[in-house]
C-alpha cells in the first residue's frame, strides 16, 4: 500500500509569464483593458496628482473620486477577492491613520474612554482616504493591463529604453523564479517534507542564495543568446500604434472631472488650496 502524496498549493499570484494556474484578471474583456498602457498610466498619475491636492474640507471631492473609482472598477471587471487580498499593501497607511488621533496635540474629543486629537481625527480620515483611492486606482490598472504592456507604455511615454529592457527581463525572471520555488514545493511534498507554511518559507529563504546564483547563470545565458541573434541595445518595439484621442480621452476621463470640480470647489472659495480650509 502507498501513502497518498498531497501537494502543497499556494494561491495565484500575478505575473507576466505563461505558468499554469497564475490568476491573469487582464485577460477579462472590457473597455478599460482595451485603452493602450500609456493612457493608463497617465491617468493614474493625474488621479492621484487630484487625490492628494483635495484638501480635508473637500469631502464632496473625495466622495465623487470614490465613486468614479467603482465605477471605473465595475466596467474593468475587476475580481472582487482578487483586489481584496492586494489591497494588504494599504497596511502601513492604515496603522498611521489610527495613531494619528491619538499622538497629534490640539482639541481633544471623548470619543468612549478615549481622549482623541479632533485634528489627528480629521487628519488620520484624510490620509486613509488618500491612501485607499491610490491602492484602489493601482489595483485597477493591476487587474486591466498586463505586465508586459505596462513597460511597453512607459518606453511610450519616453523612459529610459535601458530602463524598460531591464524591467522586461526582470518580469520574465520573476516568472521563472516563481516556477522554480512551485516544482520545488512539489518535490519536497513528494519526499514527504510536509511542514507548515512557515516552515516552508524557512526552507526558501534557505535556498534564496541557490536561486540567485541560478538567476545570474541564467541572465549570462540570455545576454549570450540575445547577442547571437543580432541585439544592440534595445528590444525589437511592439508595433502597437500610438492611443488615439479618444482612446486618451475615455482615460483620462476619471481625472479630469474630478480635477474639474476640485478646481471649482478651490475658485469658488469653499476651502483653500491644499488644506488651508481645515486640518490635512
Amino acid at each position: 500500500m502507498t501513502a497518498a502524496v498531497v501537494l502543497p498549493t499556494s494561491p495565484p499570484v500575478l505575473l507576466a509569464g505563461h505558468t499554469p494556474g497564475i490568476a491573469r484578471p487582464w485577460e477579462r474583456p472590457s473597455l478599460v483593458r482595451s485603452l493602450p498602457a500609456e493612457t493608463k498610466l497617465i491617468a493614474l498619475v493625474g488621479f492621484a496628482l487630484v487625490v492628494v491636492a483635495a484638501p480635508a474640507a473637500a469631502w464632496p471631492v473625495l466622495l465623487l473620486a470614490v465613486a468614479g473609482l467603482v465605477a471605473v472598477a465595475v466596467i474593468a471587471r475587476v475580481p472582487f477577492g482578487w483586489a481584496l487580498r492586494r489591497a494588504g499593501v494599504e497596511l502601513p497607511f492604515l496603522v498611521f491613520a489610527l495613531l494619528m488621533p491619538i499622538v497629534a496635540t490640539g482639541e481633544r474629543v471623548q470619543v468612549g474612554p478615549l481622549s482623541l486629537s479632533a485634528a489627528g481625527l480629521v487628519g488620520g480620515a484624510l490620509v486613509l482616504a488618500r491612501a485607499t483611492l491610490g491602492v484602489g486606482a493601482a489595483l485597477v490598472l493591476a487587474a486591466s493591463t498586463p505586465p508586459h504592456e505596462i513597460i511597453e507604455g512607459l518606453g511610450r511615454l519616453r523612459l529610459p529604453r535601458a530602463l524598460v529592457d531591464v524591467l522586461t527581463h526582470m518580469i520574465r525572471f520573476l516568472d521563472i523564479v516563481a516556477d522554480d520555488l512551485r516544482r520545488q514545493g512539489i518535490a519536497q511534498a513528494a519526499r514527504g517534507d510536509h511542514r507548515s507554511r512557515m516552515g516552508r518559507l524557512a526552507a526558501t529563504a534557505a535556498s534564496a542564495g541557490h536561486l540567485f546564483v541560478r538567476c545570474v547563470e541564467r541572465g549570462e545565458r540570455l545576454q549570450l543568446a540575445m547577442l547571437s541573434r543580432g541585439y544592440r541595445g534595445a528590444l525589437p518595439p511592439s508595433g502597437r500604434p500610438a492611443a488615439t484621442a479618444g482612446e486618451w480621452g475615455r482615460a483620462l476621463a476619471l481625472p479630469v472631472v474630478v480635477g474639474a470640480v476640485l478646481l471649482t470647489v478651490l475658485v469658488a472659495g469653499s476651502v483653500g488650496p491644499l488644506g488651508a480650509g481645515g486640518p490635512r
